[in-house]
């Protein structure tokens, strides 16, 4: 039996899925270290090992290569929170399921750091219509942990005199620059993740004890 060797339009529709995903990657990268603006097309495509031209067939534009960024860096962390706090039995605490989340949201930033940086870099230099499409992924994310601190608060496991939105700003905005500084040779992730888990819990002074 021969085997017949596949067609090239084949053989493009196997790779294009990789290819795109290349792109997207390195894009990623140039956009996290240069900003939006300053990042060409042919910077990317240079990157991604594939023709300037060929950015086209899976892109129409900078701004869509940008788009995908943005969404990707905050539904990869999304993704990984909803599955960590999933993962806990229905009677478990607010507090299990609030430390889940902290440790599925840095495991997101931590393991996809290109993605994640880039969307908290560049989010305040890129286009407004980009702006306005993303914000829909990120009010998302945001209305989850309020609602986790929320059921939280209603439970009585959550501090009264604070606001949830003051908290869930307080709480992402320092887990998220963790991925500017964290270094994973000073210690496993584990050891992080709990350390970090613990400041946000019991702050940074110690409790004397009546």
């Amino acid at each position: 039996m021969t085997i017949k060797p596949r067609s090239e339009s084949a053989a493009n529709a196997t790779e294009a899925p990789v290819t795109r995903e290349r792109i997207l990657l390195e894009a990623a990268r140039l956009f996290r270290h240069h900003g939006f603006a300053a990042t060409t097309l042919r910077e990317v495509a240079d990157a991604a090992g594939v023709k300037a031209g060929s950015i086209y067939y899976h892109f129409e534009s900078k701004e869509e290569i940008l788009g995908e960024v943005l969404d990707k860096g905050i539904t990869i962390v999304a993704e990984t929170v909803r599955a960590r706090i999933n993962a806990l039995p229905e009677s478990a605490p607010w507090r299990e399921r609030i430390a889940a989340g902290i440790e599925g949201h840095l495991w997101g930033m931590l393991h996809h750091g290109d993605f994640t940086s880039a969307n908290i870099r560049i989010y305040g230099q890129i286009p407004t219509n980009a702006k306005n499409r993303h914000k829909v992924v990120r009010r998302a994310y945001a209305d989850y942990w309020d609602s986790l601190f929320e059921s939280a608060l209603a439970c009585g496991e959550l501090r009264q005199d604070a606001s949830t939105s003051v908290i869930r700003l307080f709480v992402i905005g320092a887990l998220n620059w963790t991925v500017e500084w964290y270094n994973p040779q000073r210690g496993s992730f584990q050891d992080f993740s709990r350390q970090i888990t613990a400041i946000v819990f019991d702050g940074i002074l110690t409790h004397d004890k009546a």
